[in-house]
């Protein structure tokens, strides 16, 4: 779906990604129970929660890297089950917590395999190739690394070198599962800008699993709070950012007051312990 197709899904309301009764379980261990999900399209959807809330297995079964155990998950109204492989990966580029490129792989050529789902047997590499490999560097602004071994970069640089290769392979639809971890803060907001204007230039639709609830909030369109493997609140950070969600979800008391950068909602954890306080 091009960029007018996109739009036109937007306008109709119509979501090309969604999980219906979904059920997700790793042996005997269900780890999310009955998820109902419409990504909305050509926005940034981010999906926050606690540890082992089940964010990340979600994340999994949209990019069918994980089999329901009951539900389904769907691409424009089909199982993705019943999909072939590589029209999945024509369709959704996922980018799992910390990837490992192979030893000694340069820039250029890891941001090249993002072209392997549109190649065939009597074509290995084309002028489109090239092209999208070319534009997604040139996005992600890792052009002067092409020749650099991925091993040798900063944090920062591999994480863009990563995405690079995600937007090489051209799908409407972009899932990353955590890709500021064991980021410093300064690299956390290059990789979270560069996702931003990346859906505000192309209108692709991505689904992010974050820790940060305040970067989720300044970040997202749409926000999904999962607790125990179920969504307790989804929509605008304004409206879904709250004091009594942040004590449900996470168990914190604090305040949420505009943040005074974007006015996106800003959580301030409560009161420190201080040694003599109330003793």
């Amino acid at each position: 779906m091009g960029i007018g197709g996109r739009a036109k899904a937007r306008e109709t309301g119509v979501s090309r990604l969604a999980a219906h009764e979904l059920t997700l379980a790793y042996d005997d261990r269900t780890v999310v129970h009955d998820l109902e999900l419409a990504v909305p399209d050509g926005r940034v959807t981010v999906i926050v929660g606690p540890n082992a809330c089940g964010k990340s297995t979600t994340l999994r079964a949209l990019g069918r890297l994980l089999k329901p155990k009951s539900g389904s998950v769907l691409l424009d109204g089909a199982e993705l089950a019943s999909i072939p492989t590589r029209r999945i990966a024509q369709s959704i580029g996922l980018l799992p917590q910390s990837p490992v490129a192979p030893e000694a792989i340069t820039v250029a050529d890891l941001v090249s395999r993002g072209r392997q789902p549109h190649q065939r047997w009597w074509q290995q590499w084309s002028e489109e190739d090239e092209r999208a490999v070319t534009d997604a560097m040139a996005r992600t602004d890792v052009t002067e690394l092409a020749e650099r071994s991925v091993d040798e970069l900063s944090g920062g640089q591999r994480q863009r070198v990563w995405i690079a290769m995600a937007l090489a392979q051209e799908t409407d639809l972009l899932l990353l599962d955590e890709p500021t971890t064991f980021l410093d803060i300064a690299h956390q907001v290059e990789v979270l800008d560069l996702v931003r204007r990346l859906n505000h230039e192309q209108g692709r639709t991505v689904v992010i699993v974050l820790h940060d609830l305040n970067q989720a909030a300044r970040y997202a369109d749409h926000l999904v709070a999962m607790k125990e493997g179920r969504i307790v609140a989804e929509g605008a950070p304004g409206e879904v950012v709250t004091a009594e969600l942040v004590r449900e979800v996470f168990g914190l008391e604090s305040v949420v007051v505009p943040d005074p950068v974007t006015g996106s909602p800003l959580v301030v954890p409560g009161a420190p312990y201080r040694p003599g306080a109330g003793d």
